[in-house]
């Protein structure tokens, strides 16, 4: 089956995103303007055009007229997906987070994950299973899969020190991402790693994310039902927000002191 090359306007986009990813060009840095992208490329101004523009609605650059294109900061380009690192929650807590790597390989994609994340089916992802634990208390399973060619050296990490969803967002921001919550069964082994029992109801949140216009991970994620619960708040856009917390953000939060 032949592929069709990308267009050329993506493959300026990605050319520029690994640039950044590598530390080549960091936050503020100046960006090729469309002149010096038609210049040194040979690409028209139209697509250069097209490709910084994409830039700065997915974040990765900020476009000041008059002055220039800019690295934008990655750390508040992240931001804009509302998920929180696990570990980052735990610690706000003032509590200690650690972890425990169950599983960690190679693993061909089943038809449902594949459709997750756009790929064939049987095609190589990296796969981790991890437990969070909070004060020593486990918290979260985290089964996650991840495509290859954008964390090619995701298996090569030490869960125990940094969390996937960590270096996931250090090599590139992550522009959207996709929850889904619902109570579950758990099966034995989720139970056993979780501490839970026979009874005790579970809260699943499926995590898919995307970057560079495509869904790159897919992360099931349990929760023991009676240790956390789902919390939000939301003001309308315009509207001047009388709560000082977190708004428009959902998230799981220990409810056991």
């Amino acid at each position: 089956m032949t592929t069709r090359p990308k267009p050329r306007y993506q493959q300026l986009k990605e050319s520029i995103i690994a640039r950044i990813s590598s530390g080549e060009l960091r936050p503020r840095d100046r960006v090729p303007s469309e002149y010096e992208l038609v210049d040194s490329t040979g690409v028209s101004r139209m697509t250069a055009n097209r490709a910084l523009r994409e830039l700065n609605v997915e974040g990765y650059v900020d476009r000041v007229a008059g002055v220039g294109t800019f690295v934008a900061d990655l750390k508040a380009a992240s931001h804009v997906l509302e998920v929180r690192n696990i570990a980052d929650e735990v610690e706000l807590r003032g509590h200690k987070h650690s972890a425990t790597v169950l599983r960690k390989g190679r693993r061909q994609a089943t038809k449902d994950t594949a459709a997750l994340l756009h790929i064939a089916r049987g095609s190589a992802l990296s796969h981790v299973q991890l437990v969070h634990h909070e004060n020593d208390v486990p918290i979260q399973l985290e089964d996650r899969y991840v495509r290859e060619d954008f964390a090619p050296q995701f298996l090569a990490q030490d869960f125990t020190q940094i969390t996937p969803s960590a270096h996931l967002s250090a090599i590139s921001p992550l522009q959207e991402a996709e929850q889904r919550v619902r109570a579950t069964r758990p099966d034995k082994h989720v139970r056993k790693q979780l501490q839970m029992g026979s009874a005790e109801p579970c809260l699943l949140v499926t995590r898919r994310t995307w970057a560079h216009g495509q869904p790159v991970s897919v992360a099931r994620l349990y929760h023991p039902g009676d240790r956390f619960e789902l919390t939000g708040h939301y003001a309308p856009p315009g509207t001047e927000k009388s709560y000082q917390g977190n708004a428009d953000i959902i998230e799981l939060r220990n409810v056991k002191k």
